[in-house]
């Protein structure tokens, strides 16, 4: 019987190497075959999950000996749903294994355990697993218009809905009312909830919402965004691009505007 090293380096499989929040690609694809087809070392390689049958292998490119082109996440949201999940979840436990090699609990040196997936503790044995971040991010109507916002570091003129970090004590929609309120000075009601997106930039959780507006004027906090405005269908700036939460959101209201209209 082939031992799991030798089934690693003898199975066709997806390989997904990774370094922050960027992956490596070949040819536009996620690498697919076997090991030595793409010089990898594959017994460092440990699974997360399987894609149209095949097992997927994450990596991280700082533990191989050969420097390989990486590209960020962002440049496979075109990709099937079900496989760029299981990239994002091969980068949250790259950044686990980088930013997690100390024990939190007494300072301890870590390592990871294959077992558990997390990283333990040498000396007090505490299994630290992946930092999720929770997020909440909103798409709010006012009769016939979406509000939009632009941050700064889109300098390519794009426009994308609210979002921000959940709080200590904090219910998600008390925060999507704060984050609108701080954000915007816009007051919020009927907050529902829409879906939720894995963002593994670095290990955020979005948490998506729906909400109708109550009342205020538009007052951006200029320390966050460049620009808050309403946009009716008519009026759609650039927006946030498809495979985003935030890209379905602005979509979905837009349908529920139209069909009101």
């Amino acid at each position: 019987m082939l031992s799991d090293i030798d089934n690693k380096q003898n199975r066709v499989c997806y390989w997904c190497v990774v370094s922050g929040s960027e992956v490596w690609l070949v040819d536009g694809a996620l690498p697919f075959g076997l090991a030595s087809q793409f010089s990898l070392d594959s017994d460092k390689a440990i699974k997360v999950g399987s894609y149209q049958g095949h097992d997927v292998m994450w990596l991280n490119e700082a533990e191989l000996e050969l420097s390989l082109p990486m590209i960020s996440l962002r440049e496979c949201l075109h990709f099937d749903e079900a496989l760029f999940l299981l990239i994002s979840k091969a980068v949250q436990y790259g950044h686990m294994t980088q930013t997690l090699r100390f024990c939190p609990q007494c300072g301890g040196r870590t390592h990871l355990n294959h077992n558990q997936l997390a990283m333990q503790c040498a000396d007090c044995r505490t299994l630290h697993y992946p930092r999720i971040f929770p997020c909440i991010i909103v798409a709010v109507r006012k009769q016939q218009e979406i509000l939009l916002a632009q941050h700064p570091r889109h300098r390519n003129g794009m426009y994308t809905v609210i979002a921000g970090f959940l709080e200590v004590g904090e219910t998600l929609e008390q925060c999507v009312a704060r984050e609108v309120k701080e954000e915007t000075g816009i007051d919020v009601t009927n907050i529902r909830y829409f879906g939720s997106q894995p963002w593994a930039f670095p290990s955020s959780m979005m948490m998506a919402f729906l909400a109708d507006y109550a009342g205020g004027e538009i007052k951006p906090d200029y320390s966050e965004l460049s620009d808050a405005q309403w946009f009716g269908l008519g009026t759609m700036p650039e927006v946030a691009p498809v495979g985003t939460i935030a890209r379905a959101l602005i979509e979905q209201t837009l349908l529920d505007i139209a069909a009101d209209i």
